[in-house]
């Protein structure tokens, strides 16, 4: 009654972080859905710091959703009806989903829309400074 050895491989992905410069985003596929990975600046980290917490629909400090505040790993699928947001975009410099327009911030919290949550985090760790094991 044990899974089988193929539902266990995609139980873990590990992300080589080298090639990801500051800024950017990456979207891999784990468990058959999208994850958003994305290498913050300074001024991104900024930012979301000086959001008002008690001001978010899902209040939840950016230090709760990151182990390391230049790396944030989130699920990418929207909190309202699973669509898939749009990365760099949006009224908060994050994630847009067109469907019903809702809107995330760079620390993937919702800020605007229908959408009752923040993406949420897998479990991952750093196993090195440039290997990401996610599951």
């Amino acid at each position: 009654m044990s899974a089988s050895k193929d539902v266990f491989a995609r139980a873990s992905l590990e992300v080589d972080l080298c090639r990801i410069e500051p800024g950017s985003t990456v979207t891999v596929k784990w468990m058959g859905k999208p994850v958003f990975i994305r290498r913050r600046t300074k001024d991104d980290i900024k930012s979301t710091n000086s959001v008002d917490v008690g001001s978010l629909c899902d209040p939840q400090e950016d230090s709760a959703r990151v182990k390391n505040p230049e790396w944030l790993v989130v699920m990418g699928v929207c909190t309202h009806l699973s669509c898939i947001p749009l990365p760099n975009a949006g009224d908060f410099g994050g994630w847009f989903c067109p469907c019903h327009v809702s809107h995330y911030d760079i620390s993937r919290r919702i800020r605007m829309g229908p959408a009752p949550f923040n993406l949420e985090v897998p479990t991952y760790s750093f196993l090195e400074e440039n290997k990401l094991p996610i599951g």
